[in-house]
């Protein structure tokens, strides 16, 4: 039997290259600290929000929908560190999960609605012609609601709950996503490459998925962390007005409608805590989504 040696120079040469990478990945990641601290201080607080909301079941003290009827409305302690609500339930408990309510519905109503309109976009541009013009007159249509109109009018419809929630703010976000897209792709369509790929022999699949649909992940990028910032506020409206997720389930636009108006002078607490964490959290992905085009685009990026 015969035993062959390791090739020590292959290995020495994949070490290497690992390190490498990480020396690379460190250089790049110190380098977005340096030239952009805000959007640093923007990465930092969705982070801690992704983080509190995957661990919310060890973080939070209390269970968020467990009444207690004979702590209503206490102020701030060191035993319920922001107070309590109406029916006594610890609202830091509450913010903790309704982090995680915000970050499902703000990240999966992004993603599929920017996906969407990522693919209907590149397809529009490409084709072109009939399928175009159909596509972006219904862009039209649905540009003429606001996106908080449109996600009222589908949650009419399909009813309320967290499913139907994200089904509500997809929908707006898809021709907001394929006219930008779009856009992007009809100048990659007359690139002399994609010519080549046609004469080639590709198909039309092979040619979009890719050929064109990498060289518009950049402006895609910069528009998903938006829309997580629109989804986001999205959701805590549907819910302030009723229309989104249900009681008893934790969610940051259900504290304000319980305590926003009744208990503003009485017990502030109940409203400015879930207030803080809505704009802290839609004003983190704003200045991590400002911070991403600033360095994807290689004319600021000079800058």
């Amino acid at each position: 039997m015969t035993v062959v040696a390791p090739n020590r120079g292959l290995t020495n040469g994949l070490v290497e290259e690992a390190v490498e990478r990480k020396r690379s990945l460190l250089h790049l990641v110190l380098n977005f600290v340096r030239r952009q601290p805000l959007g640093t201080v923007g990465l930092a607080i969705v982070l801690v929000m992704l983080l509190a909301g995957l661990a919310a079941d060890w973080i939070a003290p209390f269970d968020p929908e467990e009444n207690d009827f004979n702590a209503m409305m206490e102020a701030p302690s060191w035993t319920h560190l922001l107070g309590t609500d109406q029916v006594g339930r610890d609202i830091f408990s509450r913010l903790v999960y309704g982090a995680r309510t915000a970050l499902i519905v703000g990240f999966s109503a992004a993603t599929f609605g920017g996906l969407a309109g990522l693919v209907l976009g590149v397809a529009s541009a490409y084709f072109g012609g009939w399928f175009d013009l159909v596509f972006q007159r219904v862009l039209d249509v649905l540009m003429a609601f606001p996106l908080i109109i449109l996600a009222l009018a589908v949650v009419a419809v399909f009813g309320t709950g967290i499913f139907n929630v994200i089904v509500a703010i997809t929908i707006p976000l898809v021709p907001r996503c394929g006219r930008i897209v779009r856009a992007s792709a009809l100048a990659i369509r007359e690139i002399p490459y994609v010519d080549a790929a046609r004469a080639l022999g590709f198909g039309h699949a092979r040619i979009v998925l890719r050929h064109m649909l990498p060289n518009v992940v950049a402006p895609f990028l910069i528009l998903l962390s938006a829309f997580v910032g629109q989804a986001i506020l999205a959701e805590a409206s549907l819910s302030y007005l009723g229309l989104g997720v249900q009681e008893p389930v934790a969610a940051w636009g259900l504290m304000l409608q319980g305590g926003a108006e009744e208990y503003a002078t009485t017990a502030p607490w109940i409203a400015v805590f879930p207030g803080l964490a809505i704009v802290l959290t839609v004003l983190g992905v704003s200045l991590f989504g400002d911070a991403l085009r600033d360095a994807l685009d290689p004319k600021l990026r000079d800058r």
